[in-house]
């Protein structure tokens, strides 16, 4: 049993790893479940506070993972329906067939939003699309540092208590 939370925990974290890049994926929940696992074994001693500690943070940016590419896209001037727009595309991106989906269908969303709102102003349409962008490969790289920190935390401990499995 404790081979089979070990493996599986290890497999959490490369897919949590891999799922901060694939928003179809939920990065740091993933990783999190792995260090759940790790701690499950009766080779690691239980920690709550890191459990609660990394579960806290995991909570807090997979909720981050969807509210940063709309505040990029009202950082750079967007409207309401940039906002919209941006939520929208993230959706159909992550639905539709096409490769990076997700990172066209959030810009697109803001494009298309804020040229109904203002269709004179292109420019102000593009920036709002950036902005969206912006907040997507932000929001990316924070899931992918979480995710890294989670596998350190995880190696870690299995190195610190690998003679209790043999």
């Amino acid at each position: 049993m404790e081979y089979f939370l070990l493996i599986t925990g290890f497999v959490f974290m490369i897919v949590g790893i891999l799922g901060s890049f694939l928003p179809v994926l939920p990065g740091p929940p993933l990783s999190w479940a792995g260090l759940l696992l790790l701690y499950l074994t009766k080779a690691i001693p239980n920690d709550y506070w890191i459990l609660g500690i990394t579960l806290i943070i995991a909570a807090i940016v997979a909720v981050l993972d969807y509210v940063i590419p709309a505040k990029g896209t009202k950082r750079f001037g967007g409207s309401s329906y940039g906002i919209w727009g941006t939520n929208i595309g993230l959706v159909v991106g992550l639905i539709a067939p096409i490769p990076l989906g997700v990172i066209i269908g959030p810009f697109v969303g803001a494009l298309i939003g804020e040229l109904i709102y203002n269709s004179r102003d292109h420019k102000r349409a593009v920036k709002a699309a950036a902005g969206s962008f912006v907040g997507f490969l932000a929001s990316t790289f924070m899931k992918f540092v979480v995710c890294v920190i989670y596998f350190g935390l995880f190696l870690m401990k299995a190195w610190e208590y690998r003679n209790s499995w043999f």
